[in-house]
């Protein structure tokens, strides 16, 4: 072999050896920075700059969403007055149009039967400010309903089943009495008296 080709195979290794000890400190600094990342990320290690910058703030508790009381003295809807809609949000097929046939086979105005995205829970009330009576009217018939009073105009009743939901309430344990006024369950809102004036909402 001449001296040329010696010195270009020495120096052909020598490249080679500095490749190798490049992409072995690259992979060991890969190494230590994957394995920082998970001990951070499993809470395994601490760091104060990250704990002082970059902690996002606690997310506050859910709290429920205020809802009206029903109006003072006022009595059941009766329910042929009452429209309801009926949203599935569960993965039983058919569920929302079962339901709103079990309305209607009470005497309650049927409306329309469709899906809306997934809800856990049993059953969510929405209404209006002029349907709040027909909403306590139609709670009656489910379990441990959820309320929620909306900017709709019209009466009508959205009946949310969640995915907790499992029938209506059978008809003889409604213990609804059409003379006697709508209880307020605990933690709704007392409205004002029909004609009394309110403050207007500070901005």
């Amino acid at each position: 072999m001449s001296d040329v080709d010696r010195a270009r195979a020495l120096r052909r290794r020598h490249m080679h050896e500095r490749q190798a000890v490049i992409f072995g400190v690259l992979l060991a600094a890969l190494a230590v920075v994957g394995l920082g990342s998970a001990a951070v990320y499993t809470g395994s290690l601490s760091l104060p700059f990250m704990e002082q910058e970059f902690a996002a703030e606690p997310t506050p508790s859910a709290t429920t969403r205020s809802y009206p009381c029903p109006p003072d003295g006022a009595l059941p809807v009766p329910y042929g007055d009452i429209t309801v809609n009926v949203y599935n949000s569960t993965s039983t097929a058919g569920l929302a149009a079962a339901t709103l046939k079990g309305f209607t086979d009470r005497g309650f105005a049927g409306g329309e039967a469709d899906n809306q995205p997934t809800f856990d829970g049993t059953v969510r009330i929405a209404f209006g400010q002029s349907g709040i009576a027909a909403a306590y009217t139609v709670a009656a018939h489910v379990q441990k309903p959820q309320f929620v009073l909306d900017g709709r105009k019209g009466p009508e009743i959205d009946v949310v089943l969640g995915t907790k939901f499992k029938a209506l309430v059978p008809a003889d344990e409604v213990g609804l009495d059409p003379e006697k006024p709508l209880a307020a369950p605990k933690g709704c809102t007392k409205v004002p008296a029909a004609g009394a004036t309110s403050a207007a909402p500070t901005s």
